[in-house]
C-alpha cells in the first residue's frame, strides 16, 4: 500500500486529533455469523507517525498477509486488547448483545485508556468516552482496519486449535462458519461443545 492510501484511511483519525483527542482507538469484531466458536473483538490505539502499510479490511487480505500485519500491528500499537465471548454466553444473551459486550470490554480494557472510540458498523456502545460508528469502517479507517486484522487472526488461530480437538468439523478450514462441509459434519456427528445451540437448532 502506498503512503497516500494509508493517509486516506486516516481521515477520521486526523480530524479527531485536530479536535483535541489524542488516544483514538479503533474497534472491530469477527465471528458474529459462525455456527461455532466465540465472537472476538479487538481494540487498538495506533501511532500515526509510524504507519503499518497494507492495513485494510481483514476480509480483503490473504491469510498470510493478515499474519504479517498482525505481528507488525502488535509491535507498533500503543495499546491493543482482545476479548471474546464464548458460545454458551452467546446462546444466553444473543449474538448482538454478546458482540456489544465484547467490544465494550475490548475498548475499556486497553492498557492505555482511549479518549475516543471509532467502531465498525452501526453499534453504539455503553462506554464513557465519545464514540463514532463508521459503516464499512474496517475498509475506511486505519485504526478499525488494524483492529479487524487483530481480531481475525486471533480467532482464526483459536479455531485452528479447536480443529485439533474436534477434527471432524474442519474448523481450521471453515473457522466455524456454516460451510457445506461443516453442516455435513454436524449432521453426521452432532454438535460439539463449541457449537452455538441458538445457531444450529435445525440440526439438533
Amino acid at each position: 500500500m502506498k503512503i497516500y492510501d494509508a493517509e486516506a484511511k486516516l481521515v477520521t483519525e486526523r480530524a479527531l486529533l485536530a479536535e483535541g483527542y489524542s488516544r483514538i482507538c479503533g474497534a472491530d469484531e469477527v465471528g458474529r455469523g459462525p455456527l461455532a466458536g466465540p465472537v472476538v473483538c479487538a481494540a487498538v490505539i495506533m501511532p500515526y507517525d509510524d504507519i503499518v502499510t497494507g492495513v485494510d479490511d481483514s476480509k480483503k487480505l490473504s491469510a498470510k498477509r493478515r499474519e504479517e500485519l498482525y505481528d507488525k500491528i502488535q509491535e507498533k500499537a500503543i495499546a491493543c486488547n482482545i476479548c471474546r465471548i464464548e458460545p454458551q454466553e452467546i446462546d444466553e444473551i444473543n449474538i448482538l448483545r454478546a458482540t456489544m459486550k465484547c467490544m465494550k470490554q475490548a475498548v475499556e480494557g486497553l492498557s492505555v485508556p482511549a479518549d475516543f472510540a471509532i467502531t465498525d458498523g452501526n453499534m453504539t456502545l455503553d462506554i464513557a468516552i465519545p464514540q463514532r460508528c463508521i459503516i464499512k469502517g474496517d475498509a475506511l479507517s486505519y485504526s478499525i482496519g488494524a483492529a479487524s486484522i487483530v481480531a481475525k487472526v486471533y480467532r482464526d488461530r483459536l479455531m485452528a486449535e479447536y480443529a485439533a480437538l474436534y477434527p471432524q468439523y474442519g474448523f481450521d478450514r471453515n473457522a466455524g462458519y456454516g460451510t457445506a462441509e461443516h453442516i455435513r459434519a454436524i449432521q453426521s456427528y452432532g454438535l460439539c461443545p463449541i457449537h452455538r445451540r441458538s445457531f444450529t437448532g435445525k440440526w439438533q
